[in-house]
């Protein structure tokens, strides 16, 4: 996990001052407290992990669907992608199909527990349709926006940056 402040501060606080920050193309940009995603409608879905380096496993990951997120901040009609910042530097983007998917989740839970900071707590993406580098551990904050040229190296994510593709579905 991100061994650094403020993750280390919050984790030690069992995340209770944590916000996960949802902005740009809504209408109404907001700040969630793992108890408020907790309170959301949730589901629970066994799938598979694959990594591209070799290793994969499968569990039970209960989360709030991401659709359900961009309904309540109200998505604006221009947008076309969804950023994901994370804690660490390895941040990433899906476009609004595979946002909207059903099964694409904002995790904070794994096997019936909360996720451990092995796995990403407070928060992370699930997208079973994407190789594991594309589910993003220790989300902080997602933008909507509608153009990726502008952020970061302009690739749409880190991912490129290490050799990877940004599209890494299965």
């Amino acid at each position: 996990h991100p061994r650094f402040d403020p993750y280390e501060r919050l984790l030690y606080n069992k995340f209770a001052d944590w916000r996960f920050y949802v902005d740009g193309l809504v209408e109404r940009p907001a700040a969630f407290s793992l108890n408020d995603l907790k309170r959301m409608p949730s589901r629970t879905q066994i799938t598979q992990l694959n990594c591209e380096e070799g290793w994969s496993f499968i569990a039970a990951w209960t989360g709030v669907p991401l659709s359900h997120i961009l309904q309540m901040v109200g998505v604006q009609p221009a947008a076309k992608w969804v950023l994901f910042y994370p804690f660490d530097d390895f941040w990433g983007s899906i476009d609004m199909p595979e946002a909207l998917h059903p099964q694409t989740l904002l995790a904070y839970g794994m096997n019936g527990e909360d996720l451990s900071p092995d796995h990403g707590a407070p928060l992370r993406l699930r997208i079973p349709r994407q190789l594991g580098y594309k589910n993003l551990k220790f989300l902080a904050r997602i933008s909507v926006t509608d153009r990726l040229d502008n952020v970061g190296d302009g690739n749409g994510s880190a991912a490129p940056g290490l050799g990877y593709s940004w599209y890494a579905g299965i």
